[in-house]
């Protein structure tokens, strides 16, 4: 793909389009994703009406029916994603296998989805995107996934909000009793009937026509932005030994 004159520095958001499975693999694949992403969605909507959840701000989320981009970390999605359900709100999913599975899980949860990511088919998922966010859609995203590191914010999400002009909401979770899988980005899974805390920040605008110098110091506030409110989530929640390596300011 060529490279696109807003598309941020560093890791390149464009890679050569994967190869199309066979038939007989496509249909493994629709298959697995169905199996996979049915169990997946049981599991998380048990857990979560089970659940004891205090929610901070909700109601700033798309208030005078404008775009919006809705961030948290991907070791903490699961909360969100149940919380902003069958709105109509967006999701964009991974172009990998595992995207697949997520595809199913939150199409089960009611939610649009574009394919496309920080990594393969970056650039095209993410102004499909921005086109969604300037139309009015709120978008639910990752910055640091699909593949880390955990807690980084990655470019794709700039891009979309300096071309769509939509406000970036950082979120923080926690849950006083939870598992935290051994996995690059320790997903938490709350336990059932814990006690959940998600926090919604201020919005950040992402001004139009930003440098390289701009890209990365928005990043870094957005990365700074989210870790605050998880780390204040995380007090709430009984655990307040935050780790140092996940600076919040």
């Amino acid at each position: 793909m060529e490279r696109l004159e807003s598309e941020p520095s560093g890791e390149s958001l464009s890679a050569p389009a994967p190869e199309t499975p066979s038939a007989e693999e496509q249909k493994r694949l629709a298959l697995r994703s169905r199996i996979l992403g049915g169990a997946i969605y049981t599991v998380a909507r048990t857990v979560f009406k089970t659940l004891r959840l205090d929610c901070e701000n909700l109601e700033t989320v798309n208030r005078d029916g404008k775009g919006a981009i809705l961030v948290t970390w991907h070791g903490r999605s699961l909360i969100p994603a149940n919380v902003f359900m069958r709105r109509g709100y967006w999701a964009l999913i991974s172009l990998s296998r595992d995207g697949e599975i997520q595809n199913n899980i939150f199409g089960r949860l009611g939610y649009q989805t574009i394919r496309g990511s920080t990594g393969r088919g970056g650039v095209r998922g993410a102004l499909q995107m921005a086109r969604k966010l300037k139309e009015g859609g709120v978008l639910t995203f990752t910055p640091d996934g699909p593949r880390g590191p955990t807690h980084k914010v990655q470019p794709g999400v700039i891009l979309m909000a300096e071309k769509s002009g939509a406000p970036i909401f950082p979120i923080g979770v926690s849950a006083n009793r939870r598992w935290l899988a051994k996995s690059w980005d320790s997903y938490m899974i709350p336990k059932p009937f814990a006690h959940a805390i998600m926090l919604i920040g201020e919005p950040i605008y992402v001004p139009p026509k930003t440098t390289e110098a701009d890209r990365a110091e928005m990043c870094l506030r957005i990365e700074h932005a989210i870790n605050r409110l998880e780390k204040e989530a995380e007090r709430r929640a009984g655990h307040p030994d935050y780790p140092p390596e996940w600076p919040t300011e």
